[in-house]
């Protein structure tokens, strides 16, 4: 018996940057009655209250849901509130590095674009993100921008060789994550076994970027079982089965 569901946000639970729908806030709900929950995904946790949280009335179920933000260099859990477990947070000096390669490497891609919404890279404290065309773009515009991934897997290339000494993961439709090294999904699936005593055998992740280089792969490294889905609409019928599964 699965004690553990794991999701990702973005792509995963819900388009970029938006709302839970009903139905998927209603399955999420159904599941927590069931099972504990945790999400981790690129966003901050100002991005978690706005998506995920904000469909939620504040009851008894919110004990069995974690939040990792920032690819899991950090955690909360609620008890009373929301309380924050860690952050695995990069210096001063780790950021100056890591935006100043971000630069070069989008400048050395050769990946410009003339418009943009809001800031294009985002300091989130324990990750830096780089969003192509900015955290507010519009839907629309983010899905055509990189569908294939061709466009961040070339940045990334540059990036390995100009900042080796950290972690860097495709996410989301346009962003690409810097995080301390070994400070990715994969530890936060490691803390998660370690704080709420759960073994990796009683597990589940859901994700839409499993594929090597993006930011759900490190999973993969730790055994859990992982299921790969292309948007929301296929996790709500992983969801309905495993809720349907819980009930029997």
């Amino acid at each position: 018996m699965k004690k553990l569901i794991i999701f990702d946000l973005d792509g995963t639970l819900s388009e970029s940057k938006s709302s839970l729908d009903a139905e998927m806030s209603a399955l999420l709900q159904d599941l927590l009655e069931r099972v504990k929950v945790a999400v981790i995904s690129g966003g901050d946790w100002p991005q978690f209250e706005k998506q995920l949280l904000a469909n939620f009335s504040m009851n008894d179920q919110l004990k069995n849901l974690f939040i990792l933000p920032t690819c899991g260099t950090k955690f909360y859990k609620y008890s009373d509130g929301w309380k924050k477990i860690y952050a695995e947070d990069l210096s001063i000096k780790e950021k100056e590095k890591i935006i100043h390669s971000l630069k070069k490497a989008s400048n050395t891609a050769g990946f410009k674009t003339e418009e943009t919404w809001g800031e294009v890279i985002e300091d989130r404290g324990s990750q830096i993100t780089f969003s192509a065309l900015g955290q507010n773009a519009p839907l629309e515009k983010k899905k055509t921008w990189d569908p294939d991934f061709a466009k961040r897997k070339k940045i990334k290339t540059i990036l390995d060789r100009l900042i080796p000494e950290f972690s860097i993961r495709i996410g989301g439709t346009t962003s690409v994550d810097i995080t301390k090294p070994g400070i990715d999904k994969a530890y936060g699936i490691n803390k998660l076994k370690e704080i709420l005593e759960i073994e990796l055998s009683e597990m589940i992740f859901i994700g839409d970027a499993l594929f090597p280089g993006g930011n759900d792969y490190p999973v993969k490294q730790t055994k859990v079982v992982s299921i790969s889905v292309r948007d929301p609409q296929e996790t709500k019928r992983i969801i309905e089965t495993i809720n349907a599964c819980l009930k029997n």
